[in-house]
């Protein structure tokens, strides 16, 4: 369905087993890297805890196609914080909640720490996964990690192609591309992302109309919020909350680094806060490892909703 935020219409999907139960927003990662074509078959299994809503933020899905002649200066950190928060309020006086859980996936991770500073009123707990701790040094750590992995399995091709590019920072694209392929190999990720885009193609309802606003979104968000985000540093994104705060990440995430996640909720002051690494999975933990996700989930976080 379509909402009013921040002034446009904005697609939410809002999914579920029992309308008692706690509502979840999710915050796509990407940026512009939208759920909603594929994610009615990756939270299946949340829906019996929680009221997952899936949002396509500004500048992507089906909210990029529902705006094409809304002018791309308005995405800034800064806006998205603001639809975030007033989806946020949005949700919970229609779904009659006192407040929701918050979840978010990499750059959602970020967008959802700035939402929960802003407003802590509106949330019973922040989850991050692929969570950004410090966006100036995550590619070098990221580099030092791949490389020590590579090493490890005597992988020498990865090996290799690691050191010509070395550690940031790169002059073009080259080297982050270098990385990302193996994160993504180690990670395991690779099948993952193919199935994202076949689930995608094939999702209920969707034309190859929305699978093409899909993909521009990606294109368009990482075009006018990369270089903001990357501008961003670990004073902005960790400190003082005033709600509870849980990282839970894949063990070996190469591409916002486990070591940095772990370091963040370290360095946070929360009524509440834990930290959770789980084993065989890296960035796209919450999606790969999903019933794993979820049980940490229901233990830690379910029960700050339902006392």
């Amino acid at each position: 369905q379509s909402v009013q935020v921040g002034g446009i219409q904005q697609w939410i999907t809002i999914r579920g087993e029992d309308r008692n139960n706690p509502v979840l927003l999710f915050l796509h990662g990407g940026p512009g890297d939208a759920t909603n074509p594929w994610g009615y078959a990756g939270f299946r299994l949340w829906l019996r805890h929680f009221t997952v809503v899936q949002w396509d933020q500004r500048g992507a899905g089906r909210t990029l196609g529902n705006n094409r002649a809304a002018p791309l200066h308005d995405m800034t950190v800064a806006r998205m914080t603001k639809d975030g928060v007033e989806l946020a309020d949005i949700l919970r006086k229609q779904l009659r909640k006192d407040k929701i859980v918050l979840v978010g996936h990499s750059w959602g991770s970020i967008l959802g720490v700035l939402m929960v500073k802003a407003r802590p009123d509106l949330f019973y707990a922040f989850v991050g996964t692929g969570q950004v701790a410090n966006p100036a040094t995550s590619y070098t750590v990221a580099h030092r990690e791949l490389l020590k992995k590579a090493e490890t399995l005597k992988d020498e091709r990865a090996i290799r192609e690691l050191l010509d590019v070395g550690p940031p920072p790169y002059p073009d694209g080259r080297g982050y591309g270098v990385q990302r392929k193996w994160s993504n190999f180690f990670e395991g990720a690779d099948a993952f992302i193919a199935s994202m885009v076949g689930f995608a193609l094939t999702a209920p309802g969707y034309t190859l109309r929305d699978v093409n606003d899909w993909f521009d979104g990606q294109n368009a968000s990482a075009e006018r919020l990369v270089p903001q985000t990357s501008a961003l540093d670990a004073r902005t994104l960790g400190g003082e909350f005033a709600a509870p705060v849980f990282v839970i990440q894949g063990a070996e995430d190469f591409t916002t680094p486990t070591s940095l996640a772990r370091s963040f909720i370290d360095a946070v002051r929360a009524p509440e806060k834990g930290f959770v690494a789980i084993e065989g999975s890296g960035h796209f933990a919450v999606f790969m490892k999903s019933s794993a996700f979820l049980d940490q989930l229901v233990s830690r976080v379910l029960p700050l909703a339902t006392r």
